[in-house]
């Protein structure tokens, strides 16, 4: 899930935990701990993109970090406290510098995806970040600079406690997305993705938000802080149960359809697309073809009318067989690809569990697509500059099919 549901999931946790020993530090320091796994995403700014792309989800993700690294942020923390860093303005203030430099920093690596063909920032949707970030940074500096610390003796296993449990949340929430996560690290490398959430959906993270927000206007000690913090979580979960329906619902639909159309399939999957739970796709694996459909909960009928095949065209990286960055995206993709080749022999790899409309028709382009290529003996594979970006055209679009009316 995006780094702000991350942030409102650890400060309800966090609340639980310590909210009435520690107030609105509790919030504070779980949505701290909350965005602590997605900090492996700067990964992408020392190594080379493969790398990040294998790494992100991974370690800092697993069970395993949960359980250990509490013992060691527990520590700290609770030296922070006795030592009364926090209550130095120097500190304060590079501590919110660097939330703002992280927070701008995940911001812009999320416009990547949503970013135009023609490159630049896509304001239509990084505007909702900036607002959301600029919200959370006022609590935060009211919060935090505004208020009075509150004295109070917390042990670092009380701190411990909390950082296991936002950490802890962190991953199992994310695997209900469908990039999957790497739970079992580092003992597997295996990808737990349940496919029933989009990695946004603000039906999700926006009552859960203002439930966390209304409760840190209440006293630590206040039972209505509580019940307020206590709803939000009761929304998100109920809402988690919910998608899980959905999930079940839409497989059989998809397994339906294609039993009706006499399409013949190994393997299938489906998933919500972005910002929403409202439209599906699914992909279902042939021997020699993938077959992608589209469901709208607004559509007449309860059925995919039709399903775009897609060949796998496998069989033209076998001259790439074994190199570590393809091994890399067949890993990633979990074998949910197809290549195509490029006039000038450039073969694109792309990922079919991310499909968007292209804004031509209907026609479907992968939102993570990379190329493959040989140069001077050297196999470059990075990130694809073909127009496979979202438009503005390609949003009404989406839009538009997701009310259930099928674009032309």
């Amino acid at each position: 899930m995006d780094s702000l549901t991350q942030m409102v999931l650890g400060a309800a946790v966090g609340e639980v935990v310590l909210g009435k020993k520690a107030g609105n530090r509790a919030m504070l320091v779980g949505a701290i701990a909350g965005t602590i796994p997605d900090l492996d995403i700067l990964a992408y700014f020392v190594t080379d993109e493969m790398s990040a792309l294998a790494f992100h989800r991974g370690l800092s993700h697993s069970i395993f970090f949960a359980v250990v690294a509490p013992f060691l942020f527990g520590r700290l923390t609770a030296r922070f406290y006795e030592k009364g860093i926090y209550k130095k303005n120097i500190f304060k203030t590079s501590a919110f510098a660097f939330w703002l430099i992280t927070f701008t920093i995940v911001t812009f690596q999320f416009n990547k995806i949503i970013a135009p063909p023609e490159g630049g920032i896509n304001w239509d949707v990084i505007k909702y970040f900036v607002m959301a970030g600029l919200v959370s940074a006022l609590g935060l500096w009211w919060f935090y600079f505004k208020t009075k610390p509150l004295e109070t003796k917390i042990s670092w296993k009380e701190w411990a406690w909390l950082y296991f449990w936002a950490i802890f949340t962190h991953p199992l929430l994310d695997s209900c997305t469908s990039y999957g996560t790497q739970l079992f690290q580092p003992f597997s490398d295996y990808r737990v993705a349940l496919n029933n959430i989009s990695v946004v959906d603000p039906i999700y993270t926006t009552p859960f938000l203002i439930c966390v927000i209304i409760a840190g206007m209440f006293t630590r000690n206040s039972s209505k802080r509580r019940i307020v913090n206590w709803v939000g979580i009761g929304i998100s979960c109920a809402y988690l149960l919910f998608t899980g329906y959905n999930k079940l619902r839409i497989d059989k639909i998809f397994e339906k359809s294609l039993a009706e159309q006499g399409i013949q399939y190994n393997r299938f999957r489906a998933a919500p697309t972005i910002f929403n739970n409202i439209l599906w796709q699914g992909t279902a694996e042939g021997d020699t073809a993938f077959y992608y459909g589209e469901y709208s909960f607004f559509d007449a009928e309860p059925k995919i009318l039709e399903f775009m095949e897609y060949p796998k065209n496998h069989d033209l990286l076998s001259k790439y067989e074994g190199n570590r960055d393809v091994e890399i995206l067949k890993w990633f993709s979990d074998n949910y690809y197809w290549i195509e080749e490029k006039p000038n022999g450039v073969l694109q790899f792309n990922d079919l569990r991310t499909i968007s409309n292209s804004g031509r028709g209907t026609e479907r382009t992968s939102v993570f697509s990379f190329t493959i290529e040989e140069i001077e003996g050297k196999i470059i594979v990075k990130a694809s500059d073909d127009d496979n970006k979202p438009t503005k055209e390609a949003l009404d679009l989406f839009f538009k099919r997701m009310r259930g009316i099928a674009s032309n």
